[in-house]
C-alpha cells in the first residue's frame, strides 16, 4: 500500500465484487508485535500508541503491511510485512527454536510426496516454520474416505490434495514459497521435482506408490538429500540421511537392490510384496497385520487413523528441524508406538485404578 500501482490494485479489487470479508486488525497485529520486541514492558494507553508509531514510523497504517487476497474465500487480510509478520507467529517458539535457527529453517526447501499423510506433515512444519518454500505433489483429488485423516470439509470433496494443503499453508503464512505438482510425480518430471537452480534440502516422502517411492530416493541419493517418511503404523519414523551416507542402500537395504523401473514392471502381487519387504511384516501392528490379507475382499485399502497421521505430521517436523539445523539424526527406524507405551501400559503410580 505504500506503492501507488499496488494501492490502485486494491481499489480494483474491492470494486470488483471479489471480496466477501475484509479482516483489518493490524493494530492489534502491532500492539503483540511491540509485545515480542519489548517483552519485559507492559505498555498500553500512550505508551503503546508511541512504540507502534516508532515500529510503523508514523503515516497512515491502512498503508502498512501487506494485504493478501484469499481467492478461495473471497477474504482479503491486512498483516505485518514478512519479517515483522513471522517474528510474531513464531514467537511462541522462541527459544525451542532460537531466532537465529528460525531464520536458517525459512529459508530451506522442502519436498512433499504424497498429500494424505503428507498434508499434515506440511502443514505442521509450516505452523513451527521448519521450510520457507515447499514443493507439493500429488496426482489425487479429495475423497469423502480421506476426511477420516486429512483436514478438510465436504465443501473441498473434488480439490485437487495439492490446492488444499497449500490453501491451508498459505492461510498459516502467506509469505510462504509454494509450488504445486498435481498431476504428481512421473518419471518425465521427477528430476525437475528436485531441481538444479533450486534445489530441495529434504524431501517427505507420503506416497502409496512403489516404484514412486524408489524413484524419489533414487534421486534423493544422487543429489544427497535427506528422506523422512511416517509409515502410519505403529508411529514409525523412516529416515535415510542420503546427505550423509551418498552410498546408503535404499530403505536401509530392504529394498532388495530393485530400481524404481524394475518395480514399475511388477504385477499387482510383485508391488504388494516389495511394499511388505520394504516395511517388515514382522514389525508391523496386529492391526496392520490381520488388514494385509484382507485389502481388496473386506478392506478397500489401508487402514489409517487420524491419530496416527497427526503424530506422524509431528514426528516428520521435529525431525526434518533437527535435520535442517544440521543436529544429530542418524539413519534408522524410529518407534513412537503408542499402543506400547500407552495402551499397555500400568495406572500411573498414585492414581489408583482407571474406573
Amino acid at each position: 500500500m505504500s506503492e501507488a500501482r499496488d494501492r490502485a490494485r486494491l481499489e480494483t479489487l474491492l470494486a470488483s465484487g471479489r471480496v466477501r470479508e475484509t479482516h483489518d486488525l493490524i493494530d492489534d497485529q502491532l500492539a503483540e508485535l511491540v509485545g515480542c520486541v519489548r517483552p519485559g514492558e507492559r505498555l498500553s494507553g500512550p505508551r503503546l500508541d508511541q512504540a507502534i508509531e516508532a515500529l510503523t514510523g508514523g503515516g497512515d497504517r491502512r498503508r502498512y503491511g501487506t494485504w493478501v487476497f484469499y481467492p478461495w474465500s473471497g477474504r482479503l487480510v491486512h498483516v505485518l510485512p514478512e519479517a515483522e509478520f513471522r517474528r510474531v507467529r513464531t514467537d511462541r517458539n522462541r527459544d525451542k527454536i532460537t531466532a537465529a535457527e528460525q531464520r536458517r529453517l525459512l529459508g530451506r526447501r522442502i519436498g512433499v510426496v504424497g498429500l494424505s499423510v503428507g498434508n499434515s506433515a506440511a502443514l505442521t512444519c509450516a505452523m513451527e516454520g521448519v521450510g520457507g518454500s515447499f514443493r507439493l505433489a500429488d496426482f489425487d483429488t479429495v475423497g469423502l474416505s480421506n476426511l477420516n485423516r486429512l483436514r478438510a470439509g465436504v465443501h473441498d470433496l473434488g480439490l485437487s490434495k495439492t490446492v488444499l494443503c497449500a490453501r491451508q499453508m498459505y492461510e498459516l503464512d502467506p509469505y510462504l514459497d509454494i509450488e504445486l505438482w498435481s498431476a504428481g510425480i512421473t518419471e518425465e518430471s521427477v528430476a525437475d521435482f528436485f531441481g538444479d537452480e533450486r534445489p530441495l534440502d529434504l524431501l517427505i516422502e507420503e506416497c502409496d506408490t512403489p516404484w514412486v517411492k524408489v524413484a524419489v530416493r533414487e534421486h534423493a541419493r544422487a543429489r544427497r538429500v535427506p528422506v523422512l517418511m511416517d509409515a502410519n503404523d505403529r508411529g514409525l519414523l523412516d529416515v535415510e540421511r542420503f546427505d550423509d551416507e551418498p552410498d546408503r542402500a535404499l530403505f536401509h537395504g530392504r529394498g532388495g537392490g530393485l530400481t524404481a523401473r524394475e518395480v514399475r514392471d511388477l504385477d499387482p502381487a510383485g508391488a504388494l510384496a516389495f511394499l511388505l519387504q520394504v516395511c517388515d511384516p514382522s514389525a508391523l501392528s496386529p492391526a496392520m497385520t490381520d488388514a494385509l490379507g484382507r485389502i481388496g475382499r473386506t478392506l478397500s485399502s489401508w487402514p489409517q487413523l487420524a491419530s496416527g497421521v497427526m503424530l506422524g505430521g509431528a514426528l516428520v517436523t521435529d525431525t526434518a528441524r533437527r535435520v535442517l539445523l544440521g543436529h544429530p539424526v542418524a539413519s534408522g527406524r524410529y518407534y513412537v508406538d503408542l499402543e506400547e507405551l500407552i495402551g499397555a501400559a500400568p495406572s500411573p503410580v498414585g492414581t489408583g485404578a482407571a474406573s
